[in-house]
């Protein structure tokens, strides 16, 4: 069975949808939102990402990295010398993403909480 990928809203204009997509493509992905919110929180270098954001793995980790620099959300830093290193750090538009995704975390708590309380 084929599973149907979700359209754009057809109502909008071809910019609006490119941008829906774009916006889709990111977020869409369940490792995105927790590197930029890990990134967010000062965690910069590979391997304590790949430590603190349980369950994902080296391989999807890379990817979702590259995804996130290819859209400009994220800036790559490398430090040279002996042992290079390497450190992410949010754009100012990764800023604005993980601020908007850190508010959609918090309105999803408060209707779980709601869902958990009964009412009065």
């Amino acid at each position: 069975m084929k599973t149907k990928r979700a359209a754009s809203p057809s109502h909008l204009s071809l910019p609006e949808r490119s941008a829906y997509r774009r916006l889709e493509d990111v977020v869409g992905c369940k490792w995105s939102a927790a590197v930029l919110s890990a990134i967010d929180r000062g965690v910069t270098r590979p391997g304590r990402l790949e430590k603190f954001i349980p369950g994902i793995s080296t391989k999807v980790l890379n990817e979702r990295l590259r995804k996130l620099l290819d859209y400009r959300l994220i800036e790559r830093t490398v430090f040279p010398g002996k042992m290079q290193r390497v450190d992410y750090s949010l754009t100012g538009t990764g800023r604005k993403l993980a601020a908007l995704l850190d508010q959609l975390r918090d309105l999803d708590e408060e209707h779980a909480q709601r869902d958990i309380d009964p009412p009065e």
